[in-house]
């Protein structure tokens, strides 16, 4: 951080800086120092910090998860077994109400994102100097540990949804069927041009919302903790818990939205006109 005492701007930046590692403009790899740098680096360069918490967020899922299921029971269910079989019920019957086609993986998938995004969106409730602090004292300068604050994360999940968009739209209707669907609809074969491009900006506007809706929420969530954090002490105490007990509720239910809007995406890519 610039200075032993930060002004606030300094410090806000400061925060909202990732641990970027890249190829510098003279040609060595290497840590940005700084956002300048690391907007120098260009499109190449990695957010560490990002791409870290996320996979180790990721495990933590995949842990508690298999743990569940190595040790369940027919018998009197723990704690952990308990919480599981909540998600699993609630997840499945929301795919059971949206989707209507077949697919041994839209359940699956729709689990793996609300609970990893919940993971990732949990993140905001640490307090926001406690992880930046510690690993400074390591030595190491920046550090992010929300991933849904940085719109590269969110945009990799949701082009990630965007290609089973198209996989499944071509499965289930084929080559023909899906490009028809982006020529022929809605003012039929004499409007192409216009039914590709109105259809065309309908298509692509889906992973953009739904990566800029995630981001926008939570990096709003994180700045508004970062703006109470260089209050005074007995302000930020009085501000703090209200917002932790509401931003509880945000943080699920972007997950929550994250979620059904891939159900539904998924569920219109395999409709059969």
């Amino acid at each position: 951080m610039a200075g032993a005492n930060p002004t606030p701007s300094e410090y806000i930046q400061h925060h909202l800086q990732n641990l970027t590692f890249g190829l510098h403009p003279d040609g060595t790899l290497g840590f940005a120092h700084g956002a300048k740098e690391a907007a120098d680096m260009g499109f190449w360069a990695v957010h560490v910090d990002t791409l870290g918490w996320s996979i180790f967020l990721g495990l933590i899922f995949t842990f508690l998860f298999r743990k569940a299921a190595k040790h369940a029971t027919t018998g009197v269910p723990g704690g952990l077994q308990n919480f599981v079989e909540i998600m699993v019920e609630f997840v499945d019957q929301s795919v059971k109400d949206t989707f209507h086609g077949r697919s041994s993986l839209i359940a699956p998938l729709a689990l793996t994102i609300f609970c990893w995004v919940f993971l990732m969106n949990l993140m905001d409730l640490v307090p926001v100097d406690f992880l930046p602090a510690l690993f400074m004292a390591m030595g190491v300068d920046y550090m992010k540990v929300v991933p849904t604050t940085d719109v590269n994360a969110t945009l990799g999940m949701s082009i990630a949804v965007f290609f089973l968009i198209i996989y499944y739209s071509i499965k289930v209707k084929g080559v023909g069927g899906f490009v028809g669907e982006l020529t022929l609809q809605p003012f039929g074969k004499w409007m192409m041009p216009f039914n590709l491009l109105l259809e065309g900006v309908g298509l692509i506007a889906k992973p953009i919302s739904l990566a800029l809706r995630l981001f926008g929420n939570l990096y709003a969530g994180e700045l508004i903790f970062i703006l109470i954090a260089i209050m005074p002490f007995w302000i930020q105490w009085a501000l703090s818990v209200p917002w932790a007990i509401f931003h509880i509720l945000v943080i699920t239910l972007q997950a929550f939205i994250f979620m059904m809007l891939t159900i539904v995406y998924l569920s219109l890519a395999c409709e059969d006109h």
